[in-house]
């Protein structure tokens, strides 16, 4: 949720952490603050609000000279937002300034220790406690590697550190612990940040550190220690898309952008993987024995990834005639899970660092289970943690609310289905062939539902004004619904609901009266007749009709309801690909028209790195 990044080198270090930390604004935050080692020591700036407050207070930089700091977005956790409780916060002797991703659970603790041993704290923070933990250790020993593996050995938590001691003003130290945090290497200078964004426009090569690691960054190189705080080296990773990437493009917002990308992003996460008509899965190391012994599969993921998984348990039941179980991440991990030998877990997440997601992939990896990761961050945490991980190659995301990446999770889930119902002889060839050639036709598809973006918005204007909208489906259409009705919640602050149809007489129809809007899914062929019953009974207690179905439903549909966006057909199993583009389009004007942060929305964060 929070951004760190971290510069040394030649070059006033002010400059590139307000630059870093822009490029992290998308992760979400309350609070900035940077901290410079310069010839008098360490200087802090920092505010509450956005990031242009921040830099219009410090003139860009200019009025913090120095060639190595730390900066922090802060999203509040602990103590409300404002100047004093955002980060670097500083240590009692003035000489330790700490940024910090996390929670530090046995803060009070160390809290109470401290103030017993004199220190006084300015904030409410978890985070000040680090520094002045520090501190404490320092004094005592003299060494600051020495006192920094101390205060690593009290802390219980998740933390990603970036620190600077004034008495060594060449160097910053990191660490991690169930937080991300990763390494950028340049000539004569080095960075430190916990998401590849912030350094892209400086450098590509990159590392990504493991849970209790410290690296001492110098303008010289990087020093990277192990648990044991061994001397060691890591694998290198080259970032390869471009600049522009993270950019909008001349698109109004990133959303918009990342809404356009999806015919190019469903392509390159599928294109490759078919070959001759045939799925090659070759980043897959799970043997056609390993495969044909999967027991019971269970999805397990957060928020649009579960929605993926949704979608994901229609299709691969199908497919598989195996059981599969869709797990919120942040109740697995606390439910006791039956799982163990011979089942298959599948972790989805376009961070690839998500916290409860990182928790629930380790306590099934404890159990015995096999695990495979649907990421999109190459090198992230739960790719690492994996037995298999399948990339998405979406490319960066930035806005808070996710559309490519849900598509191409999506796309990539679809792919494992087919392969492993291929290798089980669950899926009969006329089936799999049409599926084949159905996913090579997505993003020329998806393309002809870009084009009506001007009639989409224009119906978003049914529901700008209303407080409560309804989403209602079957089966895939529930699923999909899901994911539309996230969408208009978290953008444009409209309550809204999805419902399977077929509970509509079990209570929630009490919820429609005169003037309500209702989003109708209509385009699993099979079910079609079923939810024109269900427009029919809603249009009785006199709801506003939006549907969404297929060309060859489309006229069907008009005669009952007020708007209809139709999608092209295909196959059953890939119709929540169509399905989600014209959704996503509807949240997003919607939001428009209502005036909101579309990019930014309030409370949210793109990175859930905190419980």
């Amino acid at each position: 949720m929070c951004g760190i990044v971290g510069f040394v080198g030649k070059q006033d270090a002010a400059p590139i952490l307000l630059d870093g930390l822009r490029r992290l604004e998308y992760r979400g935050y309350d609070s900035a603050g940077i901290a410079v080692c310069g010839e008098e020591g360490i200087a802090i700036a920092k505010s509450r609000g956005r990031l242009q407050v921040l830099s219009d207070a410090t003139r860009g930089g200019a009025d913090l000279p120095g060639v190595m700091g730390i900066g922090h977005t802060r999203w509040a956790t602990h103590g409300e937002p404002n100047d004093i409780n955002a980060h670097p916060h500083l240590s009692r002797s003035g000489k330790i300034a700490v940024v910090h991703n996390g929670i530090i659970e046995n803060y009070m603790e160390l809290k109470i220790s401290l103030l017993e041993k004199g220190y006084t704290f300015r904030s409410e923070t978890d985070t000040e406690v680090v520094a002045q933990l520090l501190d404490y250790y320092y004094e005592g020993c003299g060494d600051f590697f020495e006192a920094l593996n101390c205060t690593l050995n009290a802390v219980d938590g998740a933390y990603a550190l970036g620190i600077i001691c004034a008495d060594y003003p060449d160097r910053i130290y990191a660490t991690r612990k169930d937080a991300p945090l990763l390494l950028g290497y340049g000539e004569g200078e080095n960075y430190l940040a916990s998401d590849v964004t912030a350094l892209i426009r400086y450098t590509r090569d990159i590392v990504y550190m493991d849970d209790g690691e410290v690296a001492v960054l110098s303008d010289k190189g990087i020093r990277l220690y192990d648990r044991m705080l061994r001397p060691m080296e890591k694998e290198h990773h080259h970032i390869d898309w471009e600049i522009d990437a993270a950019e909008k493009g001349g698109y109004a917002h990133f959303m918009l952008k990342e809404i356009m990308e999806q015919p190019r992003a469903v392509r390159e996460a599928t294109a490759a993987r078919i070959q001759d008509g045939r799925i090659v899965l070759s980043d897959l190391s799970m043997t056609p024995e390993q495969i044909r012994a999967i027991r019971k599969l269970y999805i397990v993921a957060c928020g649009s990834s579960y929605h993926v998984g949704m979608v994901g348990k229609y299709n691969l039941e199908r497919l598989l005639r195996r059981n599969v179980e869709v797990c919120l991440a942040s109740e697995f991990r606390y439910s006791d899970p039956i799982v163990g030998e011979g089942d298959l877990v599948i972790i989805i997440s376009q961070s690839g660092e998500t916290l409860d997601t990182m928790a629930a992939l380790r306590e099934a990896k404890k159990r015995g289970a096999r695990i495979l990761s649907i990421v999109n961050v190459v090198g992230s945490s739960i790719a690492r943690e994996s037995h298999d991980v399948l990339y998405t190659w979406a490319g960066p995301e930035i806005a808070v609310a996710t559309t490519k990446a849900y598509s191409t999770q999506m796309a990539v889930l679809n792919l494992l289905g087919l392969y492993f119902g291929d290798v089980m002889g669950t899926v009969d060839y006329e089936t799999y062939e049409n599926a084949v050639r159905g996913i090579l036709a997505l993003p020329e598809q998806m393309e002809t539902i870009l084009a009506k973006k001007d009639r989409i918005r224009e119906m978003a204007k049914l529901c700008v004004d209303h407080d409560d909208v309804f989403f209602i489906g079957r089966n895939l259409d529930y699923a999909l619904s899901l994911e539309g009705s996230l969408k208009l919640k978290e953008i444009s602050y409209i309550h809204s609901e999805a419902y399977a149809s077929g509970e509509l007489k079990h209570g929630t129809i009490s919820l429609i009266e005169d003037g309500t809007p209702v989003i109708a899914l209509g385009t699993y062929a099979p079910l079609f007749d079923k939810a024109m019953s269900n427009v029919v009974e809603v249009q009785a207690r006199g709801a506003k009709l939006i549907a969404l179905t297929t060309d060859s439903h489309a006229a069907a549909m008009a005669e009952r309801v007020d708007a209809v966006i139709s999608i092209p057909d295909t196959e059953a199993m890939l119709l929540p690909q169509l399905g989600v583009v014209p959704l996503q389009m509807l949240a997003y004007y919607i939001a428009l028209e209502r005036g909101c942060d579309i990019d930014k929305p309030r409370n949210l964060a793109k990175s859930v790195t905190v419980e």
